[in-house]
């Protein structure tokens, strides 16, 4: 994770647009400003940051569905369960897929699990809209590639 950056998956483990169905990496840095307030002596990884994780593998998803023509932004979390902590170096699997696709909007069912034990789940409404400008498809094709998404994702996954 590069939690300074706010980018916070480590790399695409899985893509089936067939399925509609992703599943991501990300291990929690021990070391991160993050940790100096929450909390202090205790680090643990935010539940929002959690979250956003989970929107994060969401938006990847529909970005490589969209073939990197459109761009989604996290817009509403719905029974989000935050189930037990996360702590520095703890390796993370999420695994996010489509509910939902229409009217600008898509819904995602998404979960994160460690070691095989769930962590935390929720539902997530992304709005979809094109690239603002083509710096942003830029910045987001040298991050996809970053994380191993590939930008000519295949359609049979």
């Amino acid at each position: 994770m590069r939690l300074e950056y706010f980018q916070l998956i480590d790399r695409v483990v899985d893509l089936n647009l067939a399925d509609r169905k992703i599943s991501s990496e990300a291990t929690i840095p021990t070391n991160s400003t993050i940790f100096e307030g929450h909390f202090p002596g205790y680090p643990l990884m935010p539940g929002v940051l959690l979250i956003e994780a989970m929107a994060q593998t969401s938006g990847w998803l529909l970005v490589a569905l969209n073939r990197f023509e459109r761009m989604p932004i996290l817009a509403a979390v719905k029974e989000a369960k935050l189930r037990t902590f996360v702590t520095p170096g703890q390796k993370l699997s999420i695994t996010a897929h489509l509910d939902h696709d229409g009217s600008g909007y898509a819904v995602t069912k998404a979960k994160i699990k460690c070691d095989g034990k769930l962590i935390c789940d929720a539902t997530l409404t992304l709005r979809v809209l094109a690239f603002p400008n083509a710096e942003v498809a830029m910045k987001m094709r040298e991050t996809a590639d970053r994380i191993g998404l590939s930008v000519e994702a295949p359609t049979d996954g």
